[in-house]
């Protein structure tokens, strides 16, 4: 299957998670593993989630992972501070990256906003290099969305 109908098929999956079930803790923890599922060389996918200034880690499959992020500090409070989503090709060529797992290689990062405010990121990380391009990011900027709109409801 080729990654656009990849994602096309997923965001299918995720609007059936968001329908069959209004908890957010609960869709958060769903989506992580249908991320998991579903993307190649998947070694990290879950969620940040903005509490107190500062992202705490929430819903995710991978290892055992770092809990509290700074805004700015590693990829994943670069994009919270910046609301932008950041891919790393390289993660042991970024500056400010913080090593959680040693397995991971590159990471893309999408903050979830709700009317511009942040209130957490996912964060996907991939054992192997240069992972993510734009089509990770337009289907995960996508799905992220969805999250965000299903909280609301």
């Amino acid at each position: 299957m080729e990654k656009k109908e990849a994602y096309e098929l997923m965001l299918l999956q995720l609007k059936g998670l968001l329908e069959a079930e209004s908890n957010w803790l609960a869709n958060l923890a769903n989506s992580s593993a249908l991320l998991n599922e579903t993307l190649p060389d998947t070694v990290f996918a879950g969620y940040y989630l903005f509490q107190e200034g500062e992202l705490i880690l929430g819903p995710f499959q991978g290892r055992v992972s770092c809990t509290r992020i700074q805004l700015g500090k590693g990829v994943c409070g670069e994009s919270a501070a910046e609301k932008k989503t950041m891919i790393v090709d390289n993660v042991k060529e970024h500056e400010n990256y913080i090593s959680c797992d040693s397995a991971a290689m590159s990471e893309i990062v999408v903050p979830m906003l709700d009317n511009d405010q942040l209130i957490g990121v996912l964060d996907i990380d991939s054992s192997k290099t240069s992972s993510y391009d734009e089509i990770d990011q337009l289907f995960l900027e996508k799905f992220a969305a969805s999250l965000v709109a299903a909280r609301r409801n």
